[in-house]
């Protein structure tokens, strides 16, 4: 069912990339309606544009908030052509067809974003044109719709290519983009709204729809939903992956922690297999690395601060998949790129989601983020020996750690250095020996290191195995029936413990 072009509604915010659009529906004699701005701009191409006061016979009124909202716009949006009744009825009224509504939303999102006032992130509410996208999409037999600047291309070439003409795909695939744009819109408003409200209602609205090259394996399907735009900017590389995106996500929250010091994690299957600090980047970066030096290989490395030469040369051996860090000296950039697959990303802003979703049994989890930090002020000392400045140092460092390594975990530290983690194991005393082994695989002696448990300690195997590797001082959350066991036996061997009170699983 093809449809010709022939009266066609613009109402837009942003009109970039709308003028070849508009030169190519004049050429094909198409008329236009317009309001304000949008009106202006399409008149400063030569092209006369009837005013939507002259359609509805009502001027603009209450400020802009009522414009298009009246029965000789959405009349002709809506009536069905070829329909006995629609069309008597649009005769006998007046009302002539529109072909083409051209419209996007004010920016409600952006206004959010820039933390504007109220009244003027509510007057960023948009009525008409939402009401216009949606009339125009319920009726996509008769009309098209393009409901976002992002369209503009996929329009334009439509145009050219059918002669100013539609098809009943083409219009029904609009629709199917329109109705998108609206519900994402609605999602934004709501989750503006039910900020303060705290509604028990899962909606909402992430951004933009990015294929990805496949999922978390080669046969499965996977599209991010957000702007990585906003947070990123791609400096060298191939496109990210569905795992790339998920080891990237594993380190921003880490290094929030150590945002007043040079910090340098590498991360593999979302947890650090390296983490460090140091006075410089290429110091943080070789005590991160001497961490776990075969885990590194294909890593996720990732810093807090600009990457000179120095440690671009530090670390440009090594194959990883990924570098991000807030910026680049020129010339460390230029070695870093020498390897044309290296992805690098130059990180804008850390990303800080106050919530976390999960799907699981065809449902949604909503949480809090853990955004609690362990500080000084938290750690309440339970042994007869009160843990040494260093010692009280290292243990917060390994908390940070800790807390976002994948239960259960423990990790062991020193100096503001990972010697090792055991991750993601059914038993504590698992990942505990895990942690053991993996630091004297690396060389590294236990001797006055601490060690951090992102849960309590059930039962006192896990400190006298600790005692027996050397380390000098715990950190966890407390609150097992049987802490005492455990603090008896530290008390015993001149250990320190410190209870945080807080509980970091990470699943």
């Amino acid at each position: 069912m093809t449809r010709k072009i022939s009266r066609v509604l613009v109402s837009v915010f942003y009109k970039e990339n709308l003028e070849p659009i508009i030169e190519e529906l004049a050429r094909h004699q198409a008329t236009f309606i317009s309001t304000g701005g949008t009106q202006t701009f399409i008149e400063g191409f030569g092209h006369p544009v009837t005013p939507v006061e002259s359609v509805t016979g009502f001027p603009s009124i209450f400020g802009g908030r009522v414009k298009t909202l009246h029965p000789a716009i959405f009349g002709g949006i809506l009536y069905r052509r070829g329909d006995n009744t629609h069309e008597e009825e649009a005769s006998r009224f007046n009302v002539a067809p529109i072909d083409l509504v051209i419209v996007d939303l004010y920016p409600f999102v952006e206004t959010v974003a820039a933390g504007k006032p109220e009244a003027e992130v509510i007057e960023k509410i948009d009525i008409g044109g939402i009401s216009l996208i949606r009339a125009a999409a319920k009726n996509y037999h008769d009309v098209l719709i393009v409901s976002s600047r992002t369209q503009y291309d996929e329009l334009l070439t439509l145009l050219k290519e059918k002669q100013c003409t539609t098809g009943l795909d083409d219009r029904r695939r609009f629709a199917a983009m329109a109705f998108d744009v609206t519900a994402a819109y609605d999602a934004a408003i709501f989750d503006y709204f039910n900020a303060r409200e705290q509604l028990p209602v899962f909606r909402k609205s992430f951004g933009p729809a990015r294929p990805l090259r496949y999922g978390e394996n080669p046969h499965q399907q996977a599209t991010y939903y957000g702007d990585l735009d906003a947070l990123f900017e791609q400096l060298n590389g191939k496109e990210l992956s569905y795992n790339n995106l998920v080891d990237i996500d594993a380190a921003p929250g880490l290094l929030r922690e150590f945002q007043d010091e040079t910090a340098f994690v590498i991360v593999k299957h979302t947890n650090a297999c390296g983490a460090a600090t140091a006075p410089t980047v290429k110091e943080a970066y070789m005590k991160a690395y001497q961490a776990d030096t075969l885990s590194a290989f294909g890593g996720i490395l990732v810093t807090n601060r600009t990457v000179d030469l120095a440690a671009a040369t530090e670390m440009n051996p090594l194959f990883f998949e990924i570098l991000v860090a807030p910026d680049f000296e020129p010339e460390a950039l230029d070695l870093l790129r020498s390897k044309k697959n290296r992805i690098i990303l130059q990180l804008k802003t850390f990303p800080e989601p106050k919530k976390q979703f999960r799907s699981l049994l065809g449902g949604v989890i909503e949480q809090d983020a853990d955004l609690k930090t362990d500080s000084a002020d938290d750690l309440k000392t339970v042994t007869q020996r009160t843990p040494t400045p260093g010692e009280v140092r290292a243990l917060l460092f390994a908390s940070k750690v800790c807390k976002h390594t994948k239960s259960n975990t423990i990790v062991l530290a020193n100096d503001g250095q990972m010697l090792a983690s055991g991750t993601g194991q059914t038993s504590r005393v698992d990942a505990l020996k895990q942690a053991i082994d993996k630091a004297r695989a690396f060389g590294f002696d236990l001797k006055g290191a601490v060690m951090a448990s992102d849960a309590f300690f059930p039962f006192p195997d896990c400190v006298e195995l600790a005692w027996k590797a050397g380390i000098t001082a715990v950190i966890q959350p407390g609150g097992s029936v049987k802490d005492k066991d455990s603090i008896d036996f530290c008390d015993a061997h001149d250990m320190a413990m410190v209870f945080t009170g807080i509980r970091h699983f990470r699943h």
